[in-house]
């Protein structure tokens, strides 16, 4: 049925993953729409839920993953490469360096910039901070480095090398089911892989969504500060229309290079709004103190990456870290995936560090200049930012009431209403080509009305979150993000162990780090669709995981250690070389395991504990 209704719509997808994502989707929209204040409460108690009986798993989560990357980079398997062994990396180091930073700048920074600092200076977590101390400065900074910087990283790392891996190593799907292909075999194209599938596309919408939820709301705060628009929910969904539109059309005339040619526009233009607040401001007073954060920030970070708040159970931990690492975890499978693309051909020690230290430490460079430039603003000169965002609790307010704090205030923030906006087009347009490749398992050239979409879906999300919501939009957003981001968490703890033991199979024991080659595998409905097209397009893939003749690991190559003598006979290993393997040794290499008598009569004797000659011989 489904397989029918999928055909005739013109679509080349999974339809299995395709319509159990978009049925969620569309169920949750119209549930919403119709009984807003009972689906709200209901995902409202479940968030409750999850905060108080099951923040220690996000916290606990995001440590693990860090202890898991700090492994991975030290030990042998840092080696390897994703991809090829003979990959060479697809960018210069700059251009790569730069599309990491593209990635980890984005509205997140200009929507918590200011009133991240702000709100932790005012109320600080710690037991025994006093507020609006010198001390909850220093705190502050350091647990929005935490959230916004180095934190997120550590969670989209873990799925960026799991794809990096399994997508371009042994070249499965570009799916979060072929993470688990160590475990499931051949059941990622079965029932379980296709939930998994379904669980990081949901994840994804809603994800995004929230994202561009948050963004709605700093754009209409903008603009209610600038141009007295009110700050309604008929005004964000229209705006959500503008974004979502824009996205869309992007999306329909096929400017993938336009996008990403105003992606690394907008970066010049934050970078420029940073240095103009850094210049304008009390620089001085900004670059010390950004430097002397940066070193507390390290003394602290084992403590805040444990954190619970369980001696005074404020419920501090939920409102911000629990949040926090929920919605980057349900976007992680789209950075992830975008991460790892651009990473082909370096080991897995360069992308680690990479992708970790160089967004991790702009991002305190950005907190250091914003966040100092709010303190010095609150404490000489009569700052309002602190009654704004905290006594009133006007976090979408925050940018634009510090922006105002400054020269050329007019032209600033309609250059800062510009680059949100821009962000939030090339996020969509992003996300959905990430969201149809993991539907369709495949990244090559599909329908664009399938792109359109998931486009149109994460619009759809948001609007009819912050609509139903009314003047609680931001803690809405905030409670479905919590619910939706527990079980792709529970698959990023997996994750980990489908890691290890995919570099434990492939891997060789000698330098260089030499692994199994992978050959490409389609979806099974693609490689049929292709193989009905034209045969000849499917020569050189697969459909089940399959990798090259020869290329087996180095240790592999050794003689099975069964406690006996073996003899190899000279026709065993002709007849054995013409099949390319003998005992599980890679052609052309067992000559410098096996002793290789040119008499076809004659034979050696080979000890399996050495994988030499005994010196004995048949018929000797």
């Amino acid at each position: 049925m489904i397989h029918k209704i999928h055909d005739r719509l013109g679509l080349r997808t999974s339809p299995a993953i395709f319509f159990l994502s978009a049925g969620f989707v569309l169920i949750f929209t119209l549930a919403m729409a119709a009984f807003p204040t009972e689906v709200g409460d209901s995902f409202g108690i479940m968030s409750s839920f999850i905060i108080e009986y099951l923040g220690w798993f996000y916290v606990l989560g995001v440590a693990i993953f860090a202890i898991f990357l700090v492994y991975m980079a030290v030990s042998r398997f840092g080696r390897i490469k994703l991809g090829d062994d003979d990959a060479d990396p697809e960018y210069s180091g700059l251009a790569w360096f730069g599309m990491m930073f593209a990635a980890g700048v984005g509205a997140v920074l200009l929507f918590w910039g200011a009133a991240e600092p702000i709100s932790h200076y005012a109320n600080p977590p710690y037991e025994g901070v006093e507020p609006l101390s010198n001390e909850a400065i220093l705190d502050s900074l350091a647990i929005s480095n935490l959230h916004i910087g180095l934190g997120v990283w550590i969670i989209l790392v873990v799925p960026g090398l799991a794809f990096g891996y399994f997508t371009y190593k042994r070249k499965l799907p570009p799916r979060v089911s072929s993470v688990f292909q160590p475990l499931l075999g051949d059941g990622i194209h079965g029932p379980i892989g296709k939930a998994i599938d379904s669980i990081a596309i949901i994840s994804t919408v809603f994800g995004i969504a929230v994202s561009v939820g948050m963004g709605a709301l700093q754009i209409n705060s903008g603009m209610n500060i600038m141009y007295g628009v009110p700050v309604e929910g008929w005004v964000q969904a229209i705006i959500i229309a503008v974004i979502t539109a824009t996205g869309v059309a992007s999306v329909v005339a096929g400017m993938d290079k336009g996008v990403k040619m105003i992606s690394y526009v907008n970066i010049l233009l934050a970078i420029a709004l940073m240095l103009f607040i850094l210049m304008a401001g009390a620089s001085r007073y900004i670059i010390t103190g950004t430097i002397e954060s940066a070193g507390y920030f390290f003394q602290k970070l084992p403590v805040m990456l444990f954190f619970n708040d369980a001696l005074n159970d404020t419920g501090w931990i939920g409102s911000w870290t629990v949040f926090y690492w929920a919605w980057t975890i349900t976007w992680a499978p789209f950075v992830g995936l975008f991460i790892a693309k651009i990473s082909q051909g370096r080991t897995i020690r360069q992308f680690i560090v990479a992708a970790i230290s160089g967004p991790s430490l702009f991002t305190m460079l950005w907190l250091g200049v914003f966040g100092f430039s709010a303190f010095n603003i609150e404490r000489n000169e009569n700052g309002t930012l602190i009654q704004r965002v905290v006594e009133e609790g006007d976090i979408p307010a925050a940018l634009f009431e510090f922006l105002g704090h400054f020269p050329a205030y007019q032209i600033v923030a309609v250059v800062t209403l510009i680059v949100i906006t821009l962000f939030f087009v090339t996020s969509i347009d992003s996300a959905a080509l990430v969201m149809d490749s993991m539907s369709n398992g495949h990244e090559d050239e599909a329908p664009r009305r399938q792109r359109v979409f998931w486009a149109l879906a994460i619009g759809m999300v948001c609007a009819i979150i912050l609509v139903s919501a009314g003047d609680n939009g931001l803690k809405a957003l905030q409670n479905v993000i919590i619910v939706i981001g527990l079980p792709v968490l529970a698959l990023g703890y997996l994750q980990m162990w489908m890691i290890v033991r995919g570099v434990r199979e492939d891997a060789g024991e000698l330098p260089p780090m030499r692994t199994r080659q992978w050959k490409r595998v389609l979806p099974i409905e693609e490689y049929h669709r292709r193989a009905q097209e034209d045969i000849s397009s499917v020569e050189d893939v697969v459909m089940r995981p399959e990798y090259e003749v020869g290329t087996e690991p180095e240790f592999e190559s050794l003689v099975p250690n069964t406690g006996q003598i073996r003899i190899v006979t000279a026709d065993e290993i002709a007849q054995d070389a013409q099949e390319k393997t003998i005992a599980g040794a890679p052609a052309g290499k067992f000559a410098t395991h096996e002793f290789i008598s040119t008499d076809s009569m004659d034979a050696v004797q080979i000890d399996p504990n050495t994988g030499k000659p005994t010196g004995s011989r048949r018929g000797a």
